[in-house]
């Protein structure tokens, strides 16, 4: 600033050289002109360093869209700039910014913390053509609540990755997740089939190989039951990865009286993540997009198990036991009462057990044994 006062000062010196003052403080003559017409326009005001920030920016977010942003990611605290983008677009709002910018307001307004990362890595990239024919049910960690413990049973769809459920249960019992999935069954229909983990109540690592009650009734209603491979967590993947937003989307900090209290704010979750909620692994589009109820209707009674003309059937013992040519094989003691049907393999001296449609057992009458439970 004290240079262009002595340099106006010179210039409106009588009979002075203005090139030659211009070189003597190494400014060009285009410069020299610049200042003396701001001095004579407004005076040593206009000698301050102007603001090189555009009097215009077509490109700015505007306050309105901005704030509509910000109000998503307070309601909706663990989600990123994607899926803001996309629910706000769903929504109809126009002249949003890139991600990139809606990821640079957040954190402008102090909305992500410095250093932080989310770097989540999907378990399994595969997924099932169509909607029902593999559901992913699981308990997500219990977790204490003012009442006692809270017990979340999960039920996922595999290829929508629609939540068919969020029960909150008192208990891990059989006749709890029975209950929860009639109930599903009556709103959606049946599956093809279901996977799950090999721990209680679903699985029966203890019973000699055998299957529970729960797994049997599934069976019974045609559905095929499968299990993860021990210890492999990434088979239940798509589940692992719905219990990790359910954690942070709503668990996470927050304290429930009761299990109706946090049952309807599971309802109140699962509704936004069907049907609002973008998802990253469906290009941003909602689960609901792409669910479908089955076409497979719940029978409130169990169907009898019938097979056909000329098939070798044997009826299970209450104690789980099955004939076969004067030897005794172990089946399950669930399967009591039940016939289930022999078929040879194509392997020498090994015969297949089936309970309805699904092969639940390997006879070997080689070495008199009964191979592990097929899952």
């Amino acid at each position: 600033m004290s240079i262009k006062k002595r340099f106006i000062s010179c210039v409106l010196q009588e009979e002075v050289n203005f090139s030659a003052i211009c070189k003597a403080f190494q400014i060009s003559r285009e410069c020299g002109y610049k200042w003396l017409k701001r001095y004579r326009e407004s005076g040593e005001k206009g000698l301050e360093e102007l603001s090189r920030k555009p009097l215009l920016s077509p490109f700015k977010t505007s306050d309105v869209v901005e704030d509509q942003i910000l109000a998503v990611r307070e309601k909706h605290q663990a989600w990123g700039a994607r899926k803001i983008y996309a629910f706000l677009k769903r929504k109809g709002v126009t002249n949003l910014p890139t991600p990139s910018t809606i990821t640079r307001i957040l954190h402008r307004h102090g909305k992500i913390e410095e250093g932080e990362s989310i770097r989540h890595t999907a378990f399994m990239r595969f997924e099932h053509a169509k909607p029902n024919q593999l559901w992913q049910m699981d308990f997500k960690g219990q977790f204490w609540i003012s009442s006692g413990q809270c017990h979340p049973l999960t039920v996922l769809d595999d290829h929508s990755r629609y939540s068919l459920d969020i029960r909150a249960c008192a208990n891990q019992q059989a006749v709890t997740v029975k209950t929860s999935l009639i109930n599903i069954f009556r709103e959606y229909g049946l599956p093809e089939r279901m996977t799950m983990d090999n721990g209680s109540p679903w699985g029966s690592p203890s019973e000699k190989n055998g299957y529970t009650g729960l797994e049997v009734w599934l069976i019974r209603l045609g559905i095929y039951v499968s299990h993860s491979r021990p210890f492999h967590p990434q088979t239940q993947g798509k589940d692992e990865r719905f219990h990790r937003s359910l954690k942070a989307e709503l668990l996470r900090g927050k304290s429930f009286a009761n299990l109706e209290s946090i049952q309807k704010e599971f309802d109140e979750w699962r509704w936004c993540y069907n049907h609002e909620r973008p998802h990253e692994a469906l290009k941003l589009n909602s689960p609901a997009s792409r669910y479908q109820v089955s076409s497979r209707k719940y029978p409130e009674s169990l169907p009898v198990i019938a097979y056909d003309i000329g098939s070798e059937v044997r009826r299970v013992a209450a104690n789980g036991e099955m004939n076969y040519k004067g030897e005794k094989y172990y089946i399950s003691e669930s399967m009591k009462g039940l016939p289930v049907k022999i078929v040879e393999s194509n392997r020498c001296g090994i015969l297949n057990v089936y309970l309805d449609r699904q092969k639940v057992k390997e006879i070997d009458l080689i070495n008199k044994r009964v191979a592990k439970k097929i899952v």
